[in-house]
């Protein structure tokens, strides 16, 4: 596939304004006045990644994720449209967030995802996805396709 840069239909970055007072901060990851019904969060886990460190690509076929990048840590975040009946198909977006850009990300099932910490520290994100891991009383299979460690994959973090 020759992946053409552009917007993706559906893949949504919302900034996240951080309110700082002397104190610290606080930041609004999820409003359901600013979110659609359909991607309500069923659960939310965060996640740490060391620098240097890849997660993904991947893809879910039913699950919409929406990662807040907020730091500490940057990553580099790129997406893929695999979508044949997408008007987007073939585009890829590639985009900074984190500690430097926080951003909410939603991104929409066939959406290809992947992130690399492009920090010197260790990274976090947390994810509201609107499906539970491996559905209730994790008894389901997994919504998930893997391209990690493929070598003839065609998405590529460079």
């Amino acid at each position: 596939m020759k992946w053409v840069a552009g917007d993706i239909d559906g893949l949504i970055f919302r900034p996240v304004a951080k309110h700082a007072d002397d104190r610290g901060w606080l930041a609004e990851l999820f409003r359901s006045d600013e979110t659609s019904s359909d991607m309500v969060p069923a659960m939310c886990y965060v996640s740490v990644t060391h620098p240097g460190i890849s997660r993904g690509p991947h893809e879910h076929k039913e699950q919409t994720d929406m990662f807040g990048f907020l730091g500490p840590g940057n990553f580099r975040v790129f997406a893929w449209d695999t979508r044949k009946d997408s008007p987007t198909y073939e585009n890829r977006v590639v985009e900074v967030v984190g500690e430097s850009n926080p951003m909410v990300l939603i991104i929409p099932p066939g959406v290809v995802h992947g992130y690399t910490n492009i920090s010197s520290t260790d990274a976090w994100v947390m994810n509201f996805p609107n499906k539970l891991f491996a559905g209730k009383n994790k008894a389901e299979p997994i919504d998930e396709i893997r391209y990690e460690g493929m070598d003839d994959s065609p998405f590529s973090f460079e």
